[in-house]
């Protein structure tokens, strides 16, 4: 092999290598978009290729029962409604935390939208096609909206701020928070392979 094509040989080698470096530092940005894109459109398959969901519900079950016991700290010396409240809102913990261990869950996460721990707490139900078309041409129908059977969680008003990054080699965190003096909010994603991310967790930092 001539001086000139081992010049080359390497050079495509430390190129390649870039690259690989590149995109291994890149995969958890990449899987964060493409599940924050499939769990908007509620595209559940692919949902579940970017989701531990047995691991996202044990972290569910965690985060919102230190939530509760937090409020029940706080208002053991306030108001006495609030503080039933929030005993009931422990004690349905288990279908909270199967509302938001779905598509429809992760894309409240990953939209500024978590579990506050309110009782019969679900996340927002994605909008249909037929409601969303609503009312849009020229003198039709104006049809009331379905009474909903438990309180959904109103959307942010405005996007909350985001800042991501590496916690270690084989963890990324997402933060969220919505205001200076809002709680933040973090989704945990962990490496599956060399470039393989998941949603694992979520931890809530406030009330």
């Amino acid at each position: 092999m001539s001086r000139t094509s081992k010049a080359v040989f390497a050079a495509v080698i430390v190129i390649a290598l870039i690259a690989v470096l590149g995109l291994l530092y890149a995969s958890p940005y990449i899987a964060l978009d493409r599940m924050k894109r499939a769990a908007d459109a509620r595209d559940a398959e692919t949902v579940n290729t970017y989701v531990d969901f047995p691991l996202l519900r044990e972290s569910l079950k965690e985060q919102v029962g230190q939530l509760l016991t937090r409020k029940i700290d706080v208002q053991k010396s306030g108001n006495p409604l609030a503080l039933l409240g929030a005993m009931i809102g422990a004690a349905l913990i288990g279908p909270l935390v199967d509302s938001y261990a779905t598509p429809d869950g992760v894309a409240a996460i990953l939209n500024g939208m978590p579990p506050r721990g309110d009782p019969g707490e679900k996340p927002p139900a994605p909008p249909s096609a037929d409601s969303a078309n609503a009312g849009t041409a020229p003198g039709s129908p104006q049809t009331p909206p379905p009474v909903a059977s438990a309180p959904a969680q109103p959307a942010p008003k405005q996007p909350p701020a985001t800042t991501a990054g590496y916690r270690s080699f084989d963890t990324f965190a997402v933060n969220y928070q919505h205001g200076a003096g809002d709680a933040r909010y973090s989704a945990v994603l962990r490496r599956y392979g060399l470039f393989s991310w998941k949603l694992v967790g979520i931890e809530l930092s406030g009330t």
